[in-house]
């Protein structure tokens, strides 16, 4: 198995947009979620030498930035907080992106998991369909499918910052109706 390699010059644009995900879904802050962010490409710096290059870069920062969400509700003293420090997490655990996290495992399933995903889905459907068209296409293709933001810009003869002007919008709006009409 061949050995991962750190590469920080890239992190920012290799991974922040998808730990701005996984962090906002757990923090529901903007402010903070970038923060949080920003920790943790410091403390990735700062303990570079500790990378024994097992496990992705991405792996590796997110297991950072799990840490770094822990100590921010310990900080609050939330029930959150405390409920996230009681979470046993594996160093060896692959991350997917914010959706796919909200999903059971499909491996262990039981009446209520199939329930709980059917109505999940239902959920992001039913936001989905919210958002204005423009933001629902950008939506499903930089979150869900994973396109590059070039490919994205050329297919829908827009601007980078036009862009991210839409997903913010655009991930705000789903994260809003979500928090509504799911958690």
């Amino acid at each position: 198995m061949p050995k991962h390699v750190i590469d920080p010059n890239q992190w920012i644009k290799l991974y922040s947009d998808y730990l701005f995900n996984y962090t906002i879904t757990r923090v529901n802050d903007r402010d903070i979620a970038q923060d949080l962010v920003q920790d943790t490409f410091v403390a990735g710096l700062n303990s570079m030498k500790n990378f024994k290059g097992e496990a992705s870069e991405r792996t590796w920062l997110i297991s950072i930035l799990k840490r770094k969400i822990i100590d921010h509700y310990r900080k609050i003293n939330s029930n959150k907080g405390k409920a996230e420090v009681r979470m046993n997490y594996r160093s060896d655990e692959s991350e997917g992106d914010w959706l796919e996290e909200r999903v059971a495992d499909p491996f262990d399933k039981t009446a209520e998991d199939t329930i709980e995903n059917t109505e999940l889905g239902m959920a992001i459907h039913d936001c989905l369909g919210k958002l204005p068209e423009k933001q629902a296409k950008v939506f499903k293709m930089k979150t869900l499918l994973n396109f590059e933001t070039e490919a994205i810009c050329n297919e829908l003869n827009i601007t980078a910052s036009n862009l991210w002007v839409i997903i913010h919008r655009a991930r705000t709006a789903m994260a809003a109706c979500m928090e509504k009409n799911w958690f």
